[in-house]
């Protein structure tokens, strides 16, 4: 799924737009027991609770394509015939007893440490309607009224809930404020998910769509009991893996770092610009051009893809997992140089009288804790 599809979705979670019927759930505490269980008519709630319930559910939707939000993919066996995936199947169609082998399966699985949680979930069916087209049969991008097809959906968030602090309230029998705590707060979804996936605005039932409120924490241990499928290398291990495969590989100098760090960051940002939908990637061969450019020798550029490969199989990922683009720093012993990346050109390597410096230039002036000094 791109940005815009999952966009699309997320702008129906608004009760006068959705035609999700009940919430569904059960509150979990640390020691893995059912505290309570819901099953709620959204129609029949207050609007402002209503509203609530669906935003945590809109969140699953939120955030980066490859960071937040991964594409779990499943084979062509799973589909054809494995319990995931006639689970989940079961799910979309809303059984009831799907539910509560669904909601059993996440309290084994899931690793929320000490803290109690509310597992969400909803159907819909969403009439999803056609893209108008003009007179030469481009895509205008506008949607008109007639429905084109039916995509029905589950959706599940999993959320902390956390004891309120305390704070002052007033007791309108005493007429006074007192200290008085908020217990139970559902907080922002730490994961879910949503299958099947709705790729090209259409039904793809060999994909879901997994959130991850902090990508560096993919939960693997749901991922693996609810999917069955290899989960996905989370941000920071695609770059501890890619910056091994470069240090292992390649001769590193600042002019070679220099150079992938401004090339990525310039297709980050002319992806920005044009306002594409679809994720940006990088793959094994536009790394090797960069490379290449840089005067790296072929031999190298072999044991490079060689490393990809064995790390990443034919993957494309992204570039802002591999790359830190927001920041150029340089680190030595016990001194840390930071530039913004615009200004990296300033920094260079230079060996005088055998010993090996790096060099900024200071035209400019310099100052020390707030003080110019003279340079």
């Amino acid at each position: 799924m791109n940005r815009k599809e999952a966009s699309e979705l997320s702008r129906r979670f608004k009760p006068e737009k959705t035609s999700i019927g009940k919430i569904y759930g059960c509150y979990v505490n640390s020691s893995k027991e059912v505290i309570a269980w819901l099953d709620e008519s959204l129609t029949l709630m207050p609007q402002e609770e209503a509203q609530q319930y669906l935003a945590f559910l809109k969140k699953t939707l939120s955030g980066s394509i490859g960071r937040n939000l991964t594409d779990i993919v499943f084979s062509t066996e799973q589909v054809a015939d494995s319990d995931e995936h006639r689970l989940l199947m079961a799910l979309r169609d809303d059984s009831a007893e799907a539910r509560q082998t669904f909601f059993q399966k996440v309290i084994e699985n899931l690793d929320m440490g000490d803290e109690n949680y509310l597992i969400l979930c909803a159907n819909e069916a969403y009439d999803v309607p056609r893209r108008s087209h003009d007179a030469a049969g481009d895509d205008s991008g506008d949607l008109a009224a007639e429905a084109d097809q039916v995509f029905r959906y589950f959706i599940c968030a999993i959320c902390p809930v956390k004891d309120g602090k305390l704070a002052l309230g007033y007791f309108s029998g005493e007429n006074e404020f007192h200290n008085c705590l908020a217990k139970q707060i559902v907080g922002a979804p730490e994961l879910g998910f949503l299958f099947p996936a709705f790729d090209n605005r259409a039904t793809n039932l060999y994909n879901a769509l997994f959130y991850s409120r902090r990508p560096d924490e993919m939960h693997y241990e749901f991922i693996e009991g609810i999917f069955r499928t290899d989960p996905a290398m989370t941000p920071a291990e695609q770059r501890e893996a890619f910056e091994a495969i470069l240090a292992d590989t390649v001769d590193c100098s600042m002019d070679v770092i220099r150079a992938v760090h401004e090339q990525l960051s310039a297709r980050v940002a002319e992806h920005e610009e044009n306002r594409d939908e679809e994720p940006l990637t990088v793959s094994c061969g536009e790394l090797i051009s960069i490379l290449t450019d840089c005067g790296i020798r072929e031999e190298q550029l072999k044991d490079f893809r060689s490393g990809w490969e064995a790390h990443f199989g034919n993957a494309v990922l992204h570039p802002e997992n591999i790359v830190d683009l927001r920041h150029f720093e340089v680190k030595t012993g016990d001194v840390t140089i930071t530039v913004t990346p615009e200004e990296s050109f300033l920094i260079e390597t230079r060996a005088i009288d055998g010993k090996k410096y790096i060099l900024i230039p200071a035209d400019g002036g310099a100052e020390l804790n707030g003080f110019a000094v003279k340079v």
